[in-house]
């Protein structure tokens, strides 16, 4: 366990842990962390490059050796290990338990053995639907959709799903070819080649109200190429437009359920949400629907879409005949 994936954990945890253990031996601590006294002797001639922004005396992290033993002699400010919230613990075994069912991974076990280390300093937590995020829910039906597509990716299927496009207020049929299962901010997406579209999509599991695994083969075309969501998954278009929205407390769902770019706490429980979108309707359409629950901040020609939209169903709401009792 060398690699670069794993060596970045180590070396946050090294200092914490010598620090409980002043004058360990070396190959006792390369015991713990699973790594041979060579590795070991590697990563901390690593720490000795490794501090504070300023990298002078006194900023960096200093390493004294006495034979086969050391010391830390300064810490740099990193002597506590990481904690974990217990929401930031849930969201990552979600996560990784999509991952370990994932196929392609390389190491499955050194991921189950994640999870065993997570769930016991989590006090043995296994929730069935559990809270992923703020407030975001995997439940049984999205854990039964990633196991059909990990299995069509597996036997290398087709699928046929009927997805609901949250941006569009739209239901579609598709038949897709998957290419990968994705696990980004703690949300299962399936990145598949869309025979509708004739492009790669990213669909959130989530969102895939039905699914079949087709007996004939997945065939991605040769240009169809993995999304880079090295900058996030959803990116700016030329089409889409940016609201500011201000959402009480028990309208705060809407920035689990749709990609949001800024988050502000506000007082109250309040929450303000900078959001893209490409259809005016279907924006004005979404405020509404919270029932005075979301201000509209920007731009201007949405907030006056909303009041108009809002005051034309007050003014034919006058006109209903009374359904009360006399």
């Amino acid at each position: 366990m060398s690699g670069s994936t794993d060596r970045m954990p180590r070396l946050l945890a090294l200092v914490p842990y010598l620090l409980a253990r002043p004058g360990i031996r070396i190959d006792e601590a390369a015991h713990d962390f699973d790594v041979t006294p060579r590795q070991l002797r590697k990563d901390l001639e690593l720490l000795w490059m490794c501090g504070l922004p300023g990298y002078g005396p006194g900023d960096l992290i200093d390493l004294s050796f006495e034979g086969d033993t050391i010391v830390v002699t300064h810490d740099a400010g990193m002597n506590r290990p990481l904690r974990l919230t217990g929401g930031e613990a849930t969201a990552l075994l979600v996560a990784l338990r999509a991952l370990a069912e994932t196929p392609g991974v390389l190491d499955g076990d050194a991921v189950r053995r994640s999870i065993a280390k997570i769930e016991s300093a989590a006090g043995q937590a296994q929730p069935a639907g559990v809270v992923v995020g703020g407030g975001v829910r995997e439940g049984k039906k999205t854990a039964r959709t990633r196991e059909e597509v990990a299995r069509a990716l597996r036997d290398g299927r087709a699928l046929r799903i009927r997805y609901y496009t949250a941006s569009k207020d739209q239901i579609t049929e598709r038949t897709v070819d998957p290419m990968r299962l994705l696990i980004v901010q703690a949300v299962g997406y399936l990145e598949a080649w869309c025979r509708r579209a004739e492009g790669v999509r990213l669909f959130r599991l989530d969102r895939i109200d039905e699914l079949t695994v087709l007996e004939e083969p997945s065939r991605p075309p040769a240009h169809a190429h993995p999304t880079d969501i090295s900058e996030g998954v959803f990116r700016e278009r030329p089409d889409q437009r940016e609201a500011v929205l201000v959402l009480d407390p028990d309208a705060r769902w809407v920035a689990e359920y749709y990609p949001c770019e800024e988050l502000d706490e506000l007082d109250g429980g309040r929450l303000r949400i900078r959001m893209r979108y490409a259809d005016q309707s279907w924006m004005v359409r979404l405020v509404l629907g919270l029932g005075g629950e979301a201000l509209v901040e920007s731009p201007a020609d949405l907030a006056s879409d909303v009041g108009r939209r809002a005051a034309d169903a007050v003014a034919r709401a006058r006109h209903l005949p009374s359904t009360c009792d006399h």
